[in-house]
């Protein structure tokens, strides 16, 4: 198969015919397929079914004697601290188990490094305005959104393959405005890469970086795979404290995709004066988390075995759909140099680069055939791709036969808006 540049002027409009017929074929079908979130199938959430049934009404005593139904114990019930210690890379005293969001906690630990400073710094960030975050690009829009919303000033950093450049993480961290990096480092959100261990021994030992710099880990994925392959990720609390920066990084997590996303608890793991940091701040909004979802978790999951089981049962089910992107992606583009994608080992999202310039093009197109993708550009600071090239795929909320239709039709319009865009010039 050729690629578009290699095409003549009469070839090139012939294709952009035919592709423009079987695009007004898709139109008349009348989809309505939904790709724009990340969130769990229905079925996912039923393997999570007979956690409503727990911890019954006469289990209601943690392991210390705590009485789950009542106040207190804002850092959580050591057993579901000790559930996920290994997944956190933390030891039960250094984790705080939270309610469901763990959205949730990293704006409250924004808020609270705006108002009151973090542990080693100079006092409330909002005191030593502008300051400013590093955002690896594509990431998470949400965590974009915080920063937005707090008045944040927000820094791109490529992503590489092996997570942030960190020769630009190097020279931006040397800004003493600078306070953090947002990370999600296995599986990224959205391009799948899990981060290189020379990443993340550099972001632990970075020299110049301001005292109160904090790497913001929002290990989401941790234990989200889809195939056999478990990439390795070295822990990122051990990797500072062995470079002199215990305080450095602060750990988010959550159930959300592992048990029910409306009714999981969300945890965070950091340093003893972090975590002393945090609960200082947190026990004035707050006199406990719900303690009987936490005896639920434990009652259903058990140990790390548990969770393991459990985790193969949803990658059975979203395991296929991701599969049929790649089939569908291939089976259409391969061959024509108008995008790349990838093919991620775990988490929930694929990223397609299409032809720069296009990108906006693809998300209307896609749009008026029923298709609805996240903004492009979403997956960059203020919503803005330089190249307009860069789309968020996410294939695990619709059903196996849906995913492969809207797949289809993603790949038609990405191919469709190249050759028009080449057409024109």
């Amino acid at each position: 198969m050729p690629s578009l540049s290699t095409l003549s002027p009469d070839a090139l409009a012939e294709l952009r015919s035919k592709l423009r017929g079987e695009y007004e074929t898709l139109k008349a079908q009348g989809l309505k397929l939904d790709m724009t979130r990340g969130k769990p199938a229905s079925d996912q959430l039923d393997l999570a079914a007979e956690m409503l049934a727990l911890p019954g009404n006469r289990d209601t005593t943690a392991e210390d004697g705590t009485d789950a139904r009542n106040y207190g114990n804002l850092q959580g019930l050591p057993e579901a601290r000790a559930l996920f210690a290994p997944v956190l890379g933390a030891p039960p005293e250094q984790i705080v188990i939270a309610n469901n969001s763990s959205l949730a906690l990293m704006h409250d630990v924004l808020v609270y490094a705006l108002l009151k400073g973090v542990p080693g710094g100079e006092g409330p960030w909002s005191k030593q305005e502008p300051i400013t975050i590093l955002c690896p690009v594509p990431g998470y829009d949400r965590h974009f959104a915080l920063c937005e919303g707090f008045g944040i000033r927000m820094i791109p950093i490529p992503m590489t393959g092996e997570g942030p450049d960190m020769a630009a993480v190097e020279r931006e961290a040397a800004d003493p405005s600078v306070k953090g990096i947002w990370c999600v480092p296995q599986y990224s959100n959205p391009s799948g890469e899990t981060y290189s261990d020379e990443t993340v021994r550099r972001l632990a030992a970075l020299k110049a970086a301001a005292p109160d710099f904090r790497i913001l880990w929002d290990n989401a994925y941790a234990v989200h795979h889809l195939t056999e392959a478990r990439p390795s990720l070295v822990d990122i609390l051990e990797a500072c404290t062995q470079a002199g920066h215990p305080d450095r990084p602060i750990v988010f997590a959550s159930t959300s995709k592992v048990t029910l996303a409306g009714a999981g608890f969300a945890m965070l793991a950091a340093s003893p004066a972090n975590v002393k940091w945090y609960l200082a701040q947190a026990g004035r909004r707050s006199i406990g988390p719900d303690k009987l979802n936490q005896l639920r978790h434990v009652r259903f999951l058990r140990d790390a075995a548990g969770i393991a089981a459990h985790m193969d049962r949803h990658r059975a089910l979203i395991g296929p759909k991701f599969a049929a992107v790649e089939e569908a992606f291939a089976a259409r583009l391969d061959g024509w140099d108008v995008a790349r994608w990838s093919r991620p080992l775990g988490g929930y999202f694929v990223t397609l680069d299409v032809t720069d310039g296009t990108a906006s093009q693809v998300v209307r197109l896609a749009g008026e055939a029923g298709i609805a993708l996240t903004p492009a550009g979403a997956t960059h600071p203020y919503g803005r791709d330089p190249h307009d090239r860069t789309l968020r795929i996410a294939p695990t909320f619709p059903k196996l036969d849906a995913v492969r239709k809207a797949a289809e039709a993603v790949a038609l319009c990405t191919l469709l808006a190249a050759v028009e865009a080449r057409a024109a010039g």
